[in-house]
């Protein structure tokens, strides 16, 4: 009996030993992944990824007690979107200039493309999306107690504005920031003269800002500005005594797995580009989209305060008066009707859906879809930022048959 117990002993012993080996091996392979050196990847992965698992139509979505940040996977038809419509728009994306275009419902990634090239772990710059990580940044220095109140002015954390001979710009809040309403004079929005390049070659980007005239009150009118939100980054800096890129990975992107490869270019000072240099993956795109979609909770913890993903969300003002939609913070928001742009037949009843989303040049979308329960990420390099549009109206919301 003792020989036995002893063999049973040896036998456990061997076995906890190669489950902790297997452990290692697994650890030592992921932690010698190759780091993307290029600001963009255009490369796939030499390696097939496994097929991802499937959740059958009638089991609900494991809750492990191990919380996971990986995205789960699951068949369009189980979650009352047509596999045929989403078929379709595989087939039209080639060619469009949309590199990758990912669909989430319920909380599992349903639909996902990718244009030749890229794959899921392939990086893109989202340009101007990146104002609404910024946004959300903010809200988190707020309920932190770093930032007092959005109405504080922008001098209380930026004092070199008091060298401003119009100390008019003393009255410019951070709330004027956040809705596009600053006053400062700045070129970006439309076809005409664009002083994006001066901006951009500056030599101190602030001092580039704070210098533009004062063409309006602070408060009275939208004028779309990448220059507000850089002023943003720089209050976050100087608020939290932290670059943006830290206070950032430390309160957002660590807990929700977003890949270490995402960054955040920064400005000659090291500040960060806040409202143009995110460059991310469109899954780690999709997850800030359920971020906001699920009210600031990822994962039952509450990162970004319920209250700012309310106010953020809600319009502010009319934004540029055009079909881009109104303005919150730093978040647009508009309604879409299903098979409004004519590139392919409804095939289900014609449905308004209200959407708020980050966007940005080229074609740089997060759409939030609260009524469907539903995040859509595209990244793209299209001639116009309103190219993909078609594709997200015509298709994606068109592929949900309904109840």
């Amino acid at each position: 009996m003792n020989s036995v117990k002893k063999m049973l002993a040896l036998l456990l012993t061997t076995t906890l030993v190669l489950s902790a080996c297997s452990r290692g091996a697994q650890g030592a392979s992921s932690s010698t992944e190759e780091s993307v050196s290029e600001p963009i990847s255009q490369v796939s992965s030499a390696a097939e990824s496994s097929a991802p698992e499937e959740i059958s139509p009638e089991e609900d979505i494991p809750l492990d007690s191990e919380v996971s940040d990986d995205w789960q996977f699951d068949s369009p038809e189980n979650h009352g979107m047509d596999p045929a419509v989403l078929e379709a728009l595989h087939a039209a994306l080639p060619g469009s200039g949309i590199h990758s275009m990912v669909t989430v419902k319920d909380g599992v990634i349903i639909d996902e493309y990718y244009e030749d090239g890229y794959n899921e772990d392939s990086l893109f710059q989202v340009h101007s999306a990146s104002k609404s990580f910024t946004s959300a940044l903010i809200g988190i220095a707020l309920e932190e107690g770093y930032i007092d109140s959005i109405d504080d002015p922008i001098s209380k954390y930026l004092p070199q504005v008091f060298d401003q001979a119009d100390t008019r710009k003393q009255q410019i809040t951070l709330r004027h920031l956040l809705t596009q309403t600053s006053g400062l004079a700045w070129y970006e929005w439309g076809s005409g003269y664009s002083n994006w390049g001066e901006f951009r070659s500056a030599d101190n980007w602030v001092d580039y800002i704070l210098n533009q005239d004062l063409l309006y009150e602070p408060g009275t009118v939208f004028n779309y500005s990448t220059g507000n939100t850089h002023l943003l980054s720089a209050v976050l800096q100087a608020a939290t005594g932290m670059t943006q890129e830290e206070y950032c990975r430390s309160r957002l992107f660590d807990p929700m797995g977003i890949s270490q490869e995402a960054y955040w270019g920064t400005d000659p000072q090291g500040i960060a580009d806040g409202g143009n240099g995110l460059v991310i993956s469109a899954r780690d795109a999709a997850k800030f989209g359920q971020l906001f979609l699920d009210g600031g909770v990822w994962n039952g913890e509450q990162l970004v305060p319920a209250d700012w993903v309310t106010e953020s969300t809600t319009a502010k003002n009319n934004g540029a008066g055009d079909a881009t939609g109104s303005y919150g913070y730093q978040w647009w928001m508009r309604s879409f009707t299903t098979g409004g742009y004519g590139t392919y037949a409804t095939p289900y009843p014609t449905t308004e859906y209200d959407v708020y989303f980050a966007f940005g040049h080229a074609g740089q979308f997060i759409h939030v879809i609260p009524e469907l329960n539903m995040v859509n990420v595209i990244t793209s390099s299209c001639p116009s930022s309103y190219d993909p549009r078609p594709y997200f109206v015509d298709y994606v919301l068109n592929a949900y048959m309904g109840a």
